[in-house]
């Protein structure tokens, strides 16, 4: 079993992190923010995609952090329940300009959720920590005809 770390210092960086975690799945108590450390970190079971055999539906939690992360809003996101399970479609960056490597990352769920973090630049990293396991099944998404 291969174990992924990657790192991430700019947004196509972040573009190959997002797509490793296209339909991890997180419950609401395993995001955080820790302001005084201007951190925000999670931890998913990420669906491994880079599996060459369809037939091999595996999962693996992995941790995902943001550094200088100046603010956190949220929209659609049962923060009051921690057990609520979110289902994670994308990564984005929107650039604050361009000049500043600051913006705007947007992490958009299924069901229209949302949490947008401030950052001063892009600094992010994922790395596998578990041992994978067999998904109950693979996801799909409907497609536009």
């Amino acid at each position: 079993m291969k174990r992924e770390t990657l790192a991430a210092e700019d947004a196509e960086d972040l573009q190959i992190i997002s797509a490793k975690l296209q339909d991890a799945v997180s419950r609401v108590g395993d995001l955080v923010w820790l302001p005084k450390a201007r951190r925000f970190a999670a931890l998913f079971n990420r669906f491994k995609w880079e599996n060459k055999r369809k037939s091999d539906n595996l999962r693996v939690r992995s941790g995902l952090y943001f550094n200088g992360v100046m603010s956190v809003k949220s929209h659609k996101i049962m923060r009051g329940d921690p057990d609520a399970v979110l289902s994670l479609l994308t990564i984005g960056f929107t650039p604050k300009g361009t000049e500043d490597p600051g913006g705007t990352v947007e992490l958009i769920f299924a069901g229209g959720g949302t949490i947008k973090l401030v950052v001063e630049a892009v600094d992010a990293g994922l790395s596998d920590i578990s041992g994978e396991w067999a998904a109950l099944g693979r996801p799909e998404h409907e497609t536009d005809s």
